[in-house]
């Protein structure tokens, strides 16, 4: 499961925070009890409109990888659909303009509600393995150069997980149609644009 802490600096701040919140409720109930209940309230009250109102969002920095290497054009793509067209591959060339092009395609397995609660994602790690396999195999038979991995089952995390490892250029977003997207895909693509300080190209796969 993906976490929500996006960052050592986000779990320290969070740390705090809560070590901040009880015991100001802890020092406000050794004073009566009625004032840890009034300070509970009160603390409890301004979280909720701090998070319902926005005001705890902050707008991420793009992160950006290091440059790769000058005579590779190297391409990440996210594929919650396999890949592997024409059309992709001609942008993908194009892009290239010259340069030897190397991909690396990341699967996430796109895990339901119901399996999160269930803890039971083999399915759907089933499902991104084939995808990845579809999309390695059509790319591998154009003659790119492409590995793959299965990546998060939250897709803005998968792609941070292959930043570490892979220093692309451009991102590449394969996903379902509007209408039969998952909601793991709900949003995903402009918030892969917030967060990532790279060119990102968004292809839609109909399956």
């Amino acid at each position: 499961m993906g976490n929500p802490l996006r960052s050592e600096q986000d779990a320290f701040r969070f740390v705090l925070l809560t070590i901040g919140y009880f015991a100001l409720i802890v020092i406000g109930a050794k004073i009566d009890v009625w004032v840890g209940v009034a300070v509970f309230v009160l603390l409890t009250a301004g979280i909720v409109w701090f998070v319902v109102s926005g005001r705890g969002r902050e707008r991420p920095v793009p992160e950006a990888p290091a440059p790769s290497p000058p005579a590779e054009h190297r391409v990440l793509v996210l594929a919650n659909e396999s890949v592997g067209g024409a059309e992709l591959l001609g942008q993908l060339e194009a892009h290239a303009a010259g340069r030897t092009l190397r991909v690396r395609i990341v699967a996430p397995a796109l895990v339901s509600r119901l399996e999160q609660w269930t803890n039971d994602d083999g399915e759907a790690r089933a499902a991104a393995q084939e995808r990845l396999d579809d999309s390695v195999a059509a790319l591998r038979a154009a003659g790119v150069e492409v590995d793959g991995e299965l990546g998060d089952e939250n897709p803005v995390q998968a792609v941070e997980d292959a930043l570490r490892t892979f220093r692309p250029d451009e991102l590449v977003l394969a996903t379902h149609p509007e209408g039969s997207a998952s909601w793991l895909e709900q949003g995903v693509v402009e918030e892969v644009r917030e967060r990532f300080a790279l060119p990102v190209t968004h292809v839609v796969v109909n399956s």
